[in-house]
């Protein structure tokens, strides 16, 4: 039988890049924005006017990508996945054209068992089509996606979805039974 397709996106899924920007921003700026702070918002809504500029400088470094701490329990859960599913890493890296090269180099690092085939760094991700997405962003979920499922970070908390999960341990626990 063929295995359904899964898309799993990198940033705020599989590793955090929110958490470096705080501390960038904290030590340039002395001002570590706290979860509170955040809740409901992207950090470029709420770093003073101009200061949106400074964390798209951030993440547009060479190397900012590079050593971002992977989420809890991501690796264990996708390696299992990847025996189930056809499984694909889908980034829209474009954005950010530094971030190319520092994002395959993670993942070879931290999720060695994925193939080069199985990693899409792209500039819009309403091209792809999946059985199954996991993405941060719901604006990402389109009609050639069949399961959408949001996961839970600082700017999507307040956001209805069809699914979602909080964790690494709640995907397993929806997609591994």
């Amino acid at each position: 039988m063929k295995k359904l397709t899964l898309i799993v996106d990198m940033d705020e899924v599989m590793a955090d890049p929110i958490t470096k920007l705080r501390t960038w921003y904290a030590r340039d700026f002395n001002k570590k924005y706290t979860d509170a702070e955040i809740a409901g918002k992207h950090l470029a809504d709420v770093v003073p006017p101009g200061h949106a500029l400074i964390l798209y400088q951030y993440l547009n470094t060479p190397g900012f990508f590079r050593d971002l701490a992977v989420m809890q329990d991501a690796v264990e859960v996708m390696k299992c996945l990847n025996e189930k599913y056809d499984l694909f890493v889908v980034s829209a890296a474009m954005e950010f054209p530094n971030s190319l090269k520092d994002k395959y180099e993670w993942l070879q690092e931290h999720f060695p068992f994925l193939q080069w085939q199985q990693i899409c760094l792209c500039g819009s991700k309403h091209i792809i089509s999946a059985d199954i997405m996991i993405d941060d962003h719901s604006r990402n979920f389109h009609a050639g996606i069949k399961r959408k499922i949001l996961f839970t970070s600082h700017h999507n908390i307040y956001e209805p979805a069809e699914e979602r999960v909080n964790n690494w341990q709640e995907v397993a626990q929806l997609l591994l039974k």
